[in-house]
């Protein structure tokens, strides 16, 4: 499972020009499932996420976690994180999972991210999305569960 984790001030989802998740301060989440990822990868996934200690405390230091800064998280589904360019000019999507997997894992993850208490937006899995977002920092970390283990 791999993530791209942006510290925002805001972000939002439009499908078909209706805004369909916002937030205020918080965490702009692009997540990927792999053909080889589990339920172990959403918790972990989820677990490291939560635990991010990216943003400022009362001395501007990156120190706390999202839920001591009181933000939300979007996650939105973005299988191209998977793409493999290392041959050619078009990315290969081969090793990302295929819906029903990945729809079973991203949701998933997102549960695993409510029962760490965070409030979580969605987008929408397969829709073509829209995303705008104010990366504060910036900030952006990537996860890749694989390298978590």
């Amino acid at each position: 499972m791999r993530a791209v984790v942006q510290r925002v001030s805001e972000a939002r989802v439009r499908v078909d020009g209706e805004t369909i998740a916002h937030i205020a301060a918080g965490l702009l989440v692009l997540l990927s499932v792999g053909l080889d990822d589990g339920a172990d990868d959403a918790r972990a996934m989820a677990e490291k996420i939560a635990g991010l200690r990216i943003f400022p405390n009362a001395g501007g230091l990156m120190n706390e976690s999202i839920e001591s800064a009181e933000g939300a998280v979007l996650l939105v589904s973005q299988f191209t994180l998977h793409g493999d360019v290392r041959r050619g000019r078009r990315p290969s999507f081969i090793a990302a999972a295929r819906e029903p997997q990945a729809v079973a894992l991203f949701e998933e993850t997102g549960r695993r991210l409510e029962e760490l208490g965070l409030s979580v937006q969605y987008g929408r899995f397969g829709a073509k999305m829209d995303v705008a977002l104010v990366n504060t920092g910036p900030v952006t970390i990537l996860i890749d569960t694989k390298r978590l283990f």
